[in-house]
Formats: C-alpha cells, sequence, structure tokens
C-alpha cells in the first residue's frame, strides 16, 4: 500500500467516524422527540374525536337520523350504533389523551375511526375520507409504540418499579 492510498484510507476512516458520531447525534435528539410527538398525536385525536361526540350529543336528534339515514354501522341497528359510536367518541379520547390505558384505548379510537369511515366512505370527499386515514395512522402509532414516557401509564409504570 502507497502512503497516499494510505492517508485516503485514513481520511475515509475520519470522516466515516465523525459520520457515525452525527448520526448518533441525529438519533439522540430523534429519540428525545419521541415523547412530544406521541403527545401531541393523542392530543389532536382525542380533541377531534371528543368534538365529534360532544356535537353528537348537542344535536341528538340529529345524531338518530344520521345514523338511520346515513350512516350505515353492520350488525347494529341505528339506535345502538350512535349510542355506541357516540359513547366511543366521549369516553376513548380522555383515555388517549392522558395516556391511560394507552395501547387499548387507542385500539379502540381506531375501531371507533374505521367504523365511521366504512359506515359513511360512499358520502365523503377525497379531502374528509384522507383525515379518517392520517388519524388512523396516528392512532396506529400510538396503539404500536404506546402513548410514550408523557403518559398517564409510563408514570404508573415508573411508580411501581420504585
Amino acid at each position: 500500500m502507497t502512503q497516499a492510498t494510505t492517508a485516503t484510507s485514513r481520511g475515509i476512516g475520519e470522516r466515516g467516524h465523525l459520520l457515525i458520531q452525527l448520526w448518533g447525534l441525529v438519533e439522540t435528539g430523534l429519540d428525545g422527540l419521541r415523547s412530544p410527538a406521541l403527545l401531541a398525536a393523542r392530543l389532536y385525536v382525542s380533541y377531534v374525536f371528543f368534538s365529534s361526540g360532544l356535537q353528537s350529543l348537542r344535536d341528538w336528534a340529529g345524531t338518530v337520523w344520521l345514523y338511520q339515514n346515513e350512516f350505515h354501522v353492520a350488525l347494529l341497528p341505528p339506535h345502538v350504533a350512535a349510542v355506541v359510536g357516540t359513547a366511543g367518541e366521549l369516553l376513548l379520547p380522555p383515555l388517549v389523551a392522558l395516556g391511560l390505558l394507552g395501547r387499548f384505548s387507542a385500539l379502540g379510537l381506531f375501531v371507533v375511526n374505521l367504523v365511521a369511515l366504512l359506515s359513511y366512505m360512499y358520502a365523503l370527499q377525497v379531502p374528509a375520507i384522507m383525515f379518517h386515514f392520517i388519524w388512523g395512522g396516528l392512532i396506529l402509532m400510538i396503539a404500536l409504540w404506546g402513548p410514550g414516557a408523557w403518559s398517564v401509564d409510563a408514570w404508573r409504570t415508573a411508580r411501581r418499579a420504585r
């Protein structure tokens, strides 16, 4: 090996080492953003679904009418579907927002979103359908990775460990 080749190899090695160190910093930064990102996702989807549930309560007659005439939920009579759907929109979002029973409540909210999408997708325009996909993706992320370190679940786990 010539002196120039050795110097070039050493230079690549040093640059490669620097790149590895920089990537380590990037990974550390991304790891630090995980909990705030999961919290933001939890709060956003919780707000969307809880607001929808409140709207359903404000105009209960209109909600029942929609389930009778527009939302076609398989296997459930319209009135029962209205009660179950509204209950899911009101009970699950606070659990998701707090990160309490995080994966369970996220899966429940995922089902609410999926049923809502499938029940009236035929009547929605593309942007509305895309919102359901976005919400579903965020909820699925919470279900797959858990609610994060900034959650009641994490606090309870840390408390039990002490």
